[in-house]
């Protein structure tokens, strides 16, 4: 059989503690029913808890109403609709840029972006625990990779100082809020030291859009950082609870990437209903301001009883809270213990995270009510402490 290599692969991913699957679950959100039992959701991305929101469904039923199921061609033959202008116009305002470009994914916004602001005579400094999404793009781009130690400006100077005859442009890569670890990238001096070499700056706000920043609107913005960050990329898929991904800019750079990125232009643009559910998630984080702040306020509870309790939640400092396990099949089987006593806590491994690391990443929601997280930290810390 012409398959007969990829059982070997299968098996070796078994041993390893590393086979994945995608298991169908019943209903979305950090608060769900399986066989009638409330579970709590501890690995759902659905930070603001609007993915049910009634205003939020409500603009998607009305965008689907008025414009069908679908955008029907890709955005520079005839799916580009009025909707779509309308939520780049609300996302470039709220992000503080002239300008913002939707994409299909947050996975195709910087799979778009990164090579065209960078190429083959040209060099990208991406910060060692970047998403794999960035990475990926740096591949595609052809540029010169150069990796930095995670959230350390120290490093990241050295390194540009060691290719600053290089030639080319140069472009530096973070994310503000990590994904696996929780932490936030020291934005400030980032911007500073690519200012003074003057190398562009991208910043990945998947995880901080709608959860930090005025009115969600990021960290970038809250530092205020637009005048430094050539590149705000964020999702609509996260706390903005439906789909897709963007990039607020320069109108300049946006005109550039109409042209040139390949993930806007070869694909069919995003359907309306879709467009509608982030116009409605805009609405609210305009109505209520402070959302973001409670659910950081949350997660600091929450951390506060696992750190107490000694677990290890690295340098989390925001609604992403991880607990290290270490080993791989033990990260699995302390994620199957919780999930016997009514909680979802996924376990991350490599190569999403790095070898050694493997853990429960816990994403706190708004779902989650404070008795909530006081009944999940109990559970985890007598799991992860009896393992």
């Amino acid at each position: 059989m012409h398959d007969d290599w990829i059982h070997p692969l299968l098996e070796e991913a078994r041993r390893q503690g590393l086979e994945r699957s995608a298991l169908p679950f019943p209903e979305a959100g950090g608060v769900v029913r399986i066989d009638g039992r409330e579970v709590l959701n501890f690995s759902s991305n659905d930070y603001l808890d609007l993915a049910r929101h009634p205003h939020v469904v409500d603009r998607a039923r009305e965008a689907l109403g008025q414009y069908g199921v679908g955008a029907t061609a890709s955005r520079l033959v005839t799916g580009t609709l009025p909707i779509h202008e309308e939520l780049e116009a609300r996302l470039a305002a709220s992000k503080g840029y002239d300008a913002a470009l939707v994409f299909g994914s947050g996975y195709m916004a910087n799979a778009g972006t990164i090579p065209v602001l960078a190429g083959r005579d040209d060099t990208v400094f991406a910060d060692k625990l970047v998403h794999a999404s960035m990475i990926d793009a740096c591949r595609l781009s052809g540029a010169r990779l150069v990796r930095f130690a995670h959230n350390d400006p120290e490093a990241l100077r050295q390194r540009l100082e060691q290719h600053q005859g290089s030639g080319g442009r140069k472009l530096v890569i973070t994310e503000s809020v990590f994904s696996m670890d929780g932490d936030l990238a020291p934005l400030p001096e980032m911007a500073r030291l690519s200012a003074e070499h003057g190398a562009m700056l991208m910043v990945d706000e998947a995880h901080a859009t709608g959860t930090f920043g005025p009115h969600g609107a990021g960290l970038v913005r809250e530092h205020g950082l637009e005048g430094l960050v050539m590149v705000s990329m964020g999702t609509l898929s996260k706390a903005m609870a439906g789909y897709g991904g963007f990039v607020a800019c320069s109108s300049t750079l946006r005109k550039l990437l109409v042209q040139s990125a390949r993930a806007f232009i070869y694909t069919t643009a995003p359907p309306p209903a879709v467009v509608g559910a982030a116009l409605g998630a805009l609405d609210v984080l305009e109505a209520s301001p402070n959302l973001g702040n409670i659910l950081q306020a949350n997660a600091d509870h929450f951390r506060n009883l696992l750190n107490k309790a000694g677990i290890d939640t690295l340098q989390s400092r925001s609604q992403i809270v991880p607990v290290v396990i270490g080993d791989n099949n033990q990260a699995v089987a302390a994620s199957r213990k919780l999930r016997e006593q009514g909680i979802i806590a996924a376990a991350i491994r490599p190569p999403t995270v790095p070898p050694g690391t493997a853990r429960l990443r816990l994403s706190i929601t708004l779902a989650h009510l404070v008795d909530d997280l006081e009944r999940a930290a109990a559970a985890i810390i007598e799991t992860v402490q009896r393992r």
